[in-house]
């Protein structure tokens, strides 16, 4: 797994300035007077620190935004990094302006001038955040960070607050490694034993080969893997921090860990971009870990179906119909509308064997969803107010973008088959909303529910404040605030 860099947190120490290596960061608004430690950076490069604060460039830059002194005299750094960021600045801003210093860390090491600011611990998570390379694939060496040290005023008590932090940012590398890792490497088997690795953290994990699929009546999910080399498996894992009679949260999550579309094939040009097709079980995944290394104080289960959608002579076929574990009949119109397939029967096996008390799923599920929001937020379709106003809220504190859809009769009637009990697919029109209204199917109606289509957000072409160009991790640190906020015993 890639490794978040490592931050220490030490006291305010302005004889560590004239001799720091590689970058130093400054916190600076304009019109304010300079930190202390920033005014003795100031003294030491000779007003070069005061005179670029009031500078029109400087003026012009948005909260979280920074701008580089080069090889500034006086000191032993390559560069000065001043940031612009008030004392009030918001937790998103702060956040900004730590991912401003991550996207540019120096080899010889960071010194981040951050002393009594407020948010010292945002401004930490957005470095770390931000802080991410996958480049195990690439024979050339991994560009150095250094060490990272933040100067604050009171770094045991930033240390404390930063440490939950801490936790997110490994659960999102967990899945951005997971989102990013090609098809040939992370095939189910290897996806599912990263996923066993993680009972050394205290999560219990349990592996459902294809046998015990067959035997739960699973015929929806095991359909779309017959064309693959690669078998399917369910994997469960749970963390049981909460009170040991109280039903646990569900988290369900598709793991096609390469979608060709199958028989329905896709065209070639963009298809590489599928293997980010089990990113909803990356998310899963991710959150799963990082709850375990808080030590959440919640019963949550996560629960990934991993399959591959590949064209062979067994290969399920348009117009094929299976059965699933519900008990519901399908009629296959496209095979590359596999997703719902699998988490359909993921979903009835959560609510049948733990009778959670919510249940929310992920899926990279819709193009449909893409069309409408574009990549900035992510689709969230519900059939409970509290429960997605609460998601929607998390979100917002977080700085993921989602965006609740609508739900109706009127979509439902679409998914209407001649021959069995229902398609899966209802047309072009209102696709990411009828592939919701299949999913309801599988929903108990006492079970408050939410799903989110991150076919958009799960991996984008151009970096993101927190995140290079690829996946993003979006969905673990919304999640981990709503099962910290609504779910945890105070």
């Amino acid at each position: 797994m890639t490794q978040p860099v490592a931050i220490s947190f030490q006291h305010s120490d302005a004889e560590a300035l004239a001799s720091a290596q590689g970058r130093i960061a400054l916190l600076a608004e304009p019109g304010v007077t300079l930190a202390p430690l920033a005014r003795r950076l100031d003294k030491l490069t000779r007003g070069a620190i005061s005179r670029a604060v009031a500078s029109e460039a400087f003026g012009a830059l948005k909260a979280g935004e920074g701008m580089d002194l080069g090889f500034p005299a006086g000191l032993a750094a390559d560069a000065v990094q001043i940031l612009r960021l008030p004392r009030k600045a918001t937790p998103e801003q702060a956040r900004k302006a730590g991912a401003s210093v991550g996207k540019a860390l120096s080899g010889q090491g960071t010194l981040v001038l951050a002393e009594a600011h407020p948010l010292a611990a945002e401004i930490a998570f957005g470095l770390a955040m931000r802080a991410y390379d996958f480049t195990p694939h690439k024979t050339a060496p991994a560009k150095p960070v250094g060490a990272v040290t933040l100067m604050v005023n009171a770094p045991e008590e930033v240390a404390s607050a930063a440490r939950a932090g801490a936790a997110v940012v490994e659960g999102v590398f967990f899945t951005r490694d997971l989102v990013n890792e090609p098809a040939n490497v992370l095939t189910t088997d290897d996806f599912a034993a990263r996923l066993a690795a993680m009972q050394e953290l205290g999560l219990e994990v349990e592996i459902l080969e294809e046998d015990d699929l067959r035997k739960l009546g699973m015929g929806a999910l095991l359909g779309v893997g017959m064309g693959s080399e690669s078998p399917s498996k369910v994997v469960v894992m749970q963390w049981k921090g909460g009170p040991r009679e109280e039903a646990p949260f569900a988290l369900v999550g598709k793991g096609v860990v390469f979608d060709t579309g199958g028989i329905s094939i896709k065209p070639a040009a963009g298809m590489e971009d599928m293997t980010m097709d089990m990113g909803g079980a990356a998310v899963v995944a991710g959150v799963m870990r990082t709850l375990a290394l808080r030590g959440a104080k919640a019963n949550v289960v996560g629960l990934v179906g991993l399959v591959e959608n590949m064209p062979d002579g067994r290969a399920q076929r348009p117009g094929d119909v299976v059965r699933s574990m519900k008990g519901d009949t399908i009629e296959v119109i496209n095979t590359d509308a596999e997703g719902r397939l699998v988490l359909a029967d993921v979903m009835w096996y959560a609510q049948e064997r733990f009778k959670p008390k919510g249940m929310i799923d992920l899926a990279t599920l819709t193009g449909a969803i893409i069309i409408a929001l574009g990549h900035e937020n992510t689709g969230v379709f519900s059939n409970d107010d509290a429960l997605c106003d609460a998601l929607l809220k998390a979100a917002r504190a977080e700085g993921e973008g989602a965006w609740r859809m609508p739900m109706g009769d009127a979509y439902d009637a679409k998914l209407k088959s001649r021959i069995a009990d229902m398609m899966n697919v209802g047309g072009r029109d209102g696709g990411a909303i009828t592939a919701a209204q299949f999913l309801a199917r599988f929903v108990k109606p006492e079970v408050p529910w939410c799903h989110l289509d991150i076919a958009g957000t799960a991996l984008l072409k151009s970096d993101s404040t927190l995140a290079p160009k690829g996946a993003t991790g979006w969905g673990v640190m919304a999640l981990d605030r709503l099962i910290r906020d609504r779910f945890e015993a105070k």
